[in-house]
């Protein structure tokens, strides 16, 4: 029985060995489409790599054990693994997500799989009575993101999970905005883990790359076939650069959590900045939750300029000199973003303000650089 290991051993060696060829550290880059069979059947393990392919399969088992499952699968894309899970779905059955999700989550529910029969109710998750609420007897699945993009706000995983096993549904939760450095929500009751990889866990902003990780065998098994059905998989230099990339999350997240500290601090105690979304501040929202579920508070955070419009907040992100202004989050580099024309335009103005995405909202995503350099950045920017 292989023993249990301390996330920051595991990171490097949760569900790892060496290769069984000749012993590479690494797990090598299998770079091919098919396997050699002695007969119709006779393989060792690998017959076609949009199935299996052994450096995705290293890649599985270090996401398993880094998030403390039983099984993980690799995606071609966070939304790839999204859609997946979707397709455990039936049409007529219902799903209760987080009102203020990632724009791509949204437009994947609305555009894609309502056109399928499935329904969504996009509620405020603070409170768990909003979400009881919402169940009827059609309710299959809770989808929760947490913290959220880009409000930050923080979802009680426990308490959403009792209240998902007493109704007999599925929770989901996306995990991509925290890492499993910060929180692991299986731990907490939820049935399936889903990341955007292309964030925190592959993290130098090089790779596409979805994951999903579970505990339940049944589940695997029905995921495992939609990922082979489907075949939205990641190839092997992707599973490779991910795999990498893990081995340094711990390290990283560290650094980004005590970085995204002194920035949101620097914003909150700045005149020219109305507010600041971050859970580490006692007055946030569910901030207590953070505190019981996350082991930090992470690399994100949003704020909003004093008296600031559309144009206000277009010329501070462009004025940014270190921050690089670009979609996407996680890598070691700070990126700077706009939700409301850029990773949330794709969500109708109404709905998007309704949960706080303002035309004045300005998203970073905090590196590892050194935090003066950072500081000094965004004060030549804010001016």
């Amino acid at each position: 029985m292989e023993k249990k290991l301390r996330f920051n051993s595991a990171t490097i060696h949760g569900g790892q060995a060496p290769d069984p060829a000749f012993g590479a550290v690494m797990p090598p880059i299998y770079q091919t489409s098919t396997y050699a069979q002695s007969t119709p059947g006779g393989h060792k393990g690998f017959e076609y790599s949009r199935t299996h392919n052994p450096t995705r399969s290293a890649l599985e088992k270090s996401l398993a054990s880094i998030e403390n499952g039983k099984h993980g699968l690799a995606f071609a894309s966070g939304l790839a693994a999204m859609d997946a899970i979707m397709k455990l779905l039936q049409p007529g059955d219902e799903v209760i997500s987080t009102n203020d999700l990632y724009g791509g989550s949204y437009r994947l529910f609305t555009k894609i799989f309502e056109g399928f029969g499935l329904k969504f109710h996009f509620v405020g998750m603070n409170e768990v009575a909003q979400v009881e609420a919402a169940i009827n007897k059609n309710t299959k699945l809770i989808w929760v993101e947490t913290p959220t993009n880009p409000m930050m706000n923080v979802v009680d995983i426990s308490s959403i999970a009792a209240l998902a096993k007493q109704h007999q549904l599925l929770l989901a939760v996306d995990n991509t905005f925290a890492s499993p450095y910060i929180q692991q929500p299986l731990n907490l009751g939820a049935d399936i883990v889903m990341h955007s990889a292309t964030k925190y866990l592959a993290g130098h902003s090089d790779v596409i790359l979805g994951a999903i990780i579970v505990n339940s065998d049944d589940l695997h098994q029905r995921l495992a076939f939609i990922q082979n059905a489907s075949g939205a998989v990641p190839g092997p230099m992707d599973s490779f650069l991910t795999l990498r990339g893990i081995k340094t999350l711990h390290v990283r997240l560290q650094r980004h959590c005590e970085n995204a500290k002194v920035v949101a601090q620097y914003l909150a105690n700045h005149s020219k900045i109305e507010k600041v979304y971050w859970p580490g501040f006692e007055h946030h929202p569910n901030h207590e939750v953070a505190k019981k579920q996350m082991n930090d508070f992470g690399g994100m955070l949003s704020f909003i300029p004093k008296g600031a419009d559309f144009k206000a907040a277009i010329k501070i992100v462009e004025a940014l000199q270190l921050f690089t202004l670009a979609e996407s989050l996680g890598g070691v580099e700070s990126l700077a973003g706009h939700p409301a024309s850029m990773t949330h335009a794709s969500i109708p103005k109404a709905i998007r303000e309704e949960s706080g995405v303002v035309d004045a909202l300005i998203r970073l995503s905090v590196g590892i650089e050194d935090a003066q350099d950072l500081i000094d950045d965004l004060a030549q920017a804010i001016g």
